[in-house]
């Protein structure tokens, strides 16, 4: 989760507007490599953390809350449930040609992702405190 936090903050403000502001000659190009290129980085954080959230939810640890593995698993549905629903169509646009307005969408449509994150990284740890 720590990982993916910090890998979708990079995102949100450093690559996604730079993104949207490629030109139409490289859009294509550029796309195509950042999804290649992304999915090496986030590949395995991503299956690690969809793991041990279903672990999490089968056998709680001593002393953490009924209520925070299914918060943590909420919001990890909210952020990669966005992802599929809107960053991914953006990305297959960008690829297919230059869209200044999808580039736009891709930093707008990015934030509940960030946002859902940055709130699990908060559960965890207080999942962790709970447990020790």
């Amino acid at each position: 989760t720590a990982v993916m936090v910090g890998v979708v903050w990079f995102v949100q403000v450093v690559h996604s507007p730079l993104l949207a502001r490629v030109g139409a000659a490289e859009s294509p190009a550029v796309s195509v490599e950042h999804q290649r290129r992304t999915a090496w980085v986030v590949g395995l954080p991503m299956a690690a953390e969809g793991v041990t959230t279903l672990v999490l939810l089968a056998t709680r640890p001593a002393g953490v809350g009924v209520v925070w593995p299914w918060v943590g698993a909420f919001l990890l549905a909210v952020a990669l449930g966005s992802k599929v629903l809107w960053s991914v169509p953006a990305h297959a646009r960008m690829a297919a040609g230059y869209d200044p307005a999808v580039g736009r969408r891709l930093v707008r449509t990015n934030w509940p992702r960030t946002v859902a994150w940055t709130l699990r990284l908060g559960v965890c740890a207080v999942m962790l405190a709970q447990a020790l």
